[in-house]
């Protein structure tokens, strides 16, 4: 069986956070998926298991983070191009999201970040096949 990634992030209210990242593009699988949780696909193996905060909860026994005031971590994507990097930047402000940073162009690599609703901050980013060699 190959290795998943399943993110965990809390979220305010699931609806919202769901409607947010519809916009972009992503779908959600309804097997885990209830008024506590849902599984957003990202890729084959990549997933971010939003949870409400009170369930969130009940997995750490740690403080969470206020993610509009730390920064708890950075989930970086790759994409295909730099045009699909403007494109999801682009759907994600228009959705209620913000790009935090200025824009980053090293040739070779190009990135963009965005902060969700609840103020996770994400990094899509394209980098050129042959630079990664």
């Amino acid at each position: 069986m190959a290795t998943k990634i399943f993110v965990n992030l809390p979220v305010q209210s699931l609806d919202r956070s769901v409607g947010f990242f519809t916009k972009l593009g992503y779908t959600f699988n309804p097997k885990f998926t209830d008024a506590n949780a849902t599984c957003m696909i990202i890729a084959e193996d990549i997933y971010a298991m939003l949870l409400v905060k009170d369930f969130f909860k009940t997995f750490t026994k740690k403080e969470i983070a206020d993610a509009t005031k730390v920064t708890e971590v950075l989930i970086s994507l790759s994409m295909d191009s730099r045009a699909q990097v403007d494109a999801m930047l682009d759907k994600a402000v228009a959705a209620g999201g913000y790009e935090y940073k200025e824009k980053m162009d090293q040739g070779f690599m190009y990135q963009r970040g965005f902060q969700d609703l609840d103020g996770h901050q994400w990094e899509i980013f394209w980098m050129d096949p042959a630079a990664a060699q």
